[in-house]
């Protein structure tokens, strides 16, 4: 499963080196260019193979832009690549850009290992209103920016076309699906439809034998860390409930709030129920490798998947239906986005700021766009993205939506110490889900535990 935005029970400040580096410098020495000048390599780290090609592009026409800057690519695998980063900065030999994500830059904002790009954005007059809504002040604390928005996803439920052609559910019924945690409502009435046990009964058939399923109506994801932004987080938010008490850059978390609780609660149930897979008998294979195997009928994912679904590598004939509306009479979406950090100990300071100016604009994010692999930041650049999804045969419509709707959408949680509140929480609900202890005793301990961190 792509992990580009999740950070699950990886722990930043913990991380060792223990596998061979995949770049070792900061950037190269510069070396004489023609007519005297020095040409600058910068070493540019991202983790996404799926926007490799979009970036090296990118890449090459700045270089053919900027003569004397070249930039260096090196695509590492979501795990690894914080762990290299990790190493690297300790050892004071970074990146000189890095794609950022905002879970971990807490922790470099406050360690002073990267650079506030402010001065250069005021006086280069950088317009911060061409990027989608409220994604400018993710990368901002105390009058100082890290990052220019580089590009943002959301979610939505994907599903299996075939199975729930099959159970007699239409598409339209699952655009106007509702969700509460009491009784689950229509959502958990088409989960129920589309599982299937040995027999060929489904859930709500009273002969349905929860212990020997065949195919679930729902694949969770309990390996979503303080965010529960591939399904928890959003249900959770349209029951009511808010991560902390203010975002970004909160102090006190709320995992110990009912509308949280009831909502763990139900996912609890369903999976007590036989409709979604308990979290010890789970595959080992990430969910859309048990999507693709046909053993489950839906899940809810983030944009960042549509080529892993809608693309030609699918085994399965997956669409896309937004998220159901919940309690507070609206869906909840999360909203998250990159950025590109520029590592506060390069000598390169400017060539780095003029490639991450060229990042965030619409020369580059254009590009990315017309790949048709995620959304650029920049609304112009969007709508171009939405044209190539659809000139290939996707409507990915549902995705965008949510950022046409006030309200329709909400921020992660931005915060000091993301990564040890990641691990506390993802413990927590693990053993909730495992049957080990009840979902309020679980997150009232948690919830002690993470605002104990802010002293």
């Amino acid at each position: 499963m792509n992990t580009r935005k999740r950070v699950g029970t990886a722990l930043l400040s913990g991380l060792l080196a223990s596998s061979a580096l995949t770049a070792c410098s900061s950037s190269e020495t510069p070396a004489p260019a023609a007519g005297g000048s020095e040409q600058v390599t910068l070493n540019y780290w991202l983790w996404d193979d799926n926007q490799l090609a979009s970036y090296q592009a990118c890449a090459d026409a700045f270089a053919a832009a900027n003569p004397g800057i070249t930039v260096k690519i090196t695509q590492t695998a979501w795990a690894q690549y914080w762990q290299n980063l990790t190493t690297q900065l300790a050892a004071g030999e970074a990146p000189d850009v890095w794609t950022n994500q905002v879970s971990y830059y807490p922790q470099f904002v406050s360690s002073q290992q990267i650079l506030d790009i402010q001065p250069y954005v005021d006086s280069e007059k950088v317009d911060l209103t061409q990027y989608q809504d409220g994604l400018a002040d993710l990368w901002t604390k105390d009058g100082k920016r890290y990052g220019l928005p580089k590009d943002w996803d959301t979610e939505a439920v994907v599903y299996n076309s075939d199975m729930l052609a099959k159970a007699g559910v239409k598409p339209e019924e699952l655009a106007e699906l509702t969700w509460n945690p009491q009784d689950g409502g229509s959502f958990e009435q088409v989960i129920a439809k589309l599982t299937v046990d040995d027999k060929g009964r489904n859930g709500l058939d009273p002969a349905f034998d929860k212990d020997n399923v065949k195919v679930y109506g729902y694949q969770p994801e309990w390996n979503d860390g303080s965010q529960g932004q591939n399904g928890w987080g959003e249900l959770a938010a349209a029951n009511g409930w808010t991560y902390l008490d203010k975002n970004p850059w909160g102090t006190q978390y709320k995992y110990d709030d009912p509308k949280l609780i009831e909502t763990i609660a139900w996912y609890k149930a369903l999976t007590d129920k036989g409709f979604a897979p308990r979290f010890d008998k789970q595959s080992t294979l990430g969910i859309d490798a048990v999507m693709n195997s046909g053993k489950a009928a839906l899940t809810i994912a983030g944009s960042w998947t549509i080529n892993t679904y809608l693309g030609e590598g699918a085994e399965q004939k997956f669409a896309l239906a937004p998220l159901p509306v919940g309690p507070v009479g609206s869906r909840k979406s999360a909203i998250n986005g990159l950025s590109d950090a520029i590592w506060a100990g390069t000598k390169n300071k400017d060539a780095a700021w003029k490639w991450v100016k060229y990042l965030g604009s619409s020369a580059c994010q254009d590009v990315v766009g017309g790949n048709a692999v995620v959304f650029p930041a920049i609304k112009t650049a969007t709508e171009k993205a939405l044209a190539a999804h659809k000139a290939k045969g996707r409507d990915v419509q549902v995705y965008v939506d949510y950022t046409k709707t006030p309200g329709g959408t909400f921020l992660l949680p931005i915060t000091e110490h993301g990564t040890e509140i990641s691990q506390i929480v993802q413990d927590s609900l693990q053993a909730v889900i495992l049957g080990q202890i009840e979902p309020a005793e679980a997150l009232q301990k948690a919830n002690q535990q993470v605002n104990g961190l802010f002293g």
